[in-house]
């Protein structure tokens, strides 16, 4: 199968890149830096999702038979929201199959759960340009799959793993971890192999692929801190709704419908991030 990463330089596509590579795809990624990384068997396209142009012209180079997009950029509409229809627009013209991550910040958390089945309700910029980046995609390709996700960990190298090492060696400048701000997270490798089996399954709408387990990122980090030998006693916390900070707190996907249709199980965090 021929595999386009758009995104191929960030957490998950760098897994999405390497879990193809290594499935003997024939693998091509999309980066934003006109000296791509070095990796044996992986084509990289220079480009700039926030242009139209640059993205019909690498699809169309690469022809690739599914284009799997997990790129975003926090704060950035352009990237997050045209970008996805630029590239969803570049499918419909080069032919092929679409699968678009999305987020669970595309809802408020104003409902106890969020099924496949449920609209977004975003109340946040990023989670409005995720919304806007689903809406494109399903105007342009019905068919594509769009899949929600959460907050994503792994063996030590994601953004929150790191937050969480620095608040336990009393480096996190002030921060701490919110015990009400609950997400589903899911260990990139699950979600990679989930996705890539997606992309070669037959497939199509919303699925929600996340972890089985709703944590809040106060507890994840005593989970993280515990397993990298590091004291939870160390790790400041908080509540969200007394910070003030803005954005949805409690939101907590439902993933039994798409769970039965998967042969990649999604493990929950108490399981994947071992004491």
């Amino acid at each position: 199968m021929k595999v386009l990463i758009a995104g191929g330089t960030g957490f998950l596509g760098g897994e999405l890149v390497r879990l193809c590579a290594a499935s003997c795809h024939d693998v091509g990624a999309t980066c934003r830096s006109t000296r791509p990384p070095e990796r044996a068997g992986v084509a990289w396209l220079p480009v700039d999702l926030r242009s139209r142009e640059g993205v019909c012209a690498a699809l169309e180079a690469f022809r690739p038979d599914v284009t799997i997009n997990a790129a975003y950029r926090q704060g950035d509409w352009a990237a997050t929201a045209d970008g996805a229809a630029h590239v969803a627009v570049a499918v419909a013209r080069t032919g092929g199959r679409l699968v678009h991550v999305s987020s669970d910040a595309v809802f408020s958390g104003a409902r106890p759960r969020y099924d496949e089945t449920c609209p977004p309700d975003p109340i946040t910029p990023y989670g409005a340009a995720k919304a806007a980046a689903e809406t494109a995609v399903r105007a342009v390709l019905p068919e594509a799959v769009i899949a929600r996700t959460s907050l994503i960990v792994g063996d030590g190298a994601s953004v929150h793993e790191a937050l969480v090492r620095a608040l336990a060696t009393g480096a996190g400048g002030g921060r701490v971890l919110f015990t009400d701000d609950v997400r589903c997270p899911v260990h990139v490798r699950d979600l990679a192999a989930a996705l890539l089996e997606v992309a070669g399954g037959d497939f199509g709408g919303v699925l929600h692929v996340a972890g089985s387990d709703a944590v809040s990122r106060y507890e994840l980090g005593v989970l993280i801190a515990r397993r990298d030998g590091l004291d939870p006693a160390r790790l400041p916390s908080g509540r969200r709704a007394d910070a003030g900070v803005p954005g949805p707190v409690d939101v907590r996907l439902d993933c039994t419908a798409t769970q039965r249709r998967l042969t990649t199980r999604l493990r929950g965090a108490r399981e994947f991030v071992p004491r």
